[in-house]
């Protein structure tokens, strides 16, 4: 730095400015809002990568350049973090799934829906991730098992009334829907890691298995060996 006269009447102040080379930092100042998304993005990333055991307030400050106080201002710990990325990711796939779920024919509710799930494992890999992962936080009705279910209770009403148009027992379109709804979800995991066939392949075959097998109900469905008695 070079010290260069000041010309505000005070004698031999001074005032310091950059030496010849220097560069002024180009820091930004966030805002709290600014500052808040950006730690909810570094904590998403970072529960995907590493689940919440592994993942430490240390690391999502070291990353989002802030002190461990800073984080610990806007969520509380890691706990709170870890609340807001996942309640943020269960309204963002129930979204989907519920629009996919609104209007049409039940097999072109059944292809929406699958394609929904599928897109958003696809755009939102992180996200998923962080539902699908175990966490001591979540009970079985906290996070992905929270959005299955509420699909599922979707599911049931649309199935309810097909089986009643077609003289099954409606009664039975819980237990359908948790099978169908169950079946699209496990698929969909096992396409996260393998990425491969197409979402759109892996949709139609989903939907040839569940229609298919929906368009051949038994009223009254027995197992073999209890035929054979």
């Amino acid at each position: 730095m070079a010290d260069v006269p000041g010309n505000d009447g005070g004698g031999d102040r001074r005032r310091a400015v950059p030496a010849s080379g220097a560069k002024p930092s180009s820091r930004v100042r966030m805002s709290a809002a600014q500052r808040r998304e950006q730690l909810i993005s570094i904590g998403r990333q970072l529960f995907a990568e590493r689940g919440f055991d592994a993942t430490s307030i240390e690391e999502v400050a070291a990353r989002a350049k802030v002190s461990k106080p800073v984080v610990y201002e806007h969520f509380g710990g890691k706990e709170g973090l870890y609340a807001v990325v996942v309640d943020r990711e269960v309204r963002a796939l129930l979204d989907r799934i519920t629009t996919a779920l609104t209007a049409g024919h039940p097999r072109e509710l059944l292809e929406q829906a699958a394609m929904a799930l599928l897109g958003y494992i696809e755009e939102e890999t992180s996200g998923f991730r962080v539902l699908v992962r175990e966490s001591p936080l979540m009970s079985a009705t906290g996070n992905f098992s929270s959005v299955l279910n509420d699909v599922a209770h979707q599911v049931e009403h649309i199935l309810g009334a097909e089986y009643k148009s077609r003289g099954y027992d409606p009664k039975l379109a819980e237990l359908y829907s948790q099978a169908l709804v169950g079946m699209v979800a496990l698929t969909g995991r096992w396409w996260l890691e393998v990425r491969k066939p197409r979402k759109e392949t892996v949709a139609a075959h989903l939907v040839n298995l569940a229609w298919n097998g929906l368009s051949h109900l038994e009223a009254k469905p027995t197992l073999i060996r209890a035929r054979g008695r």
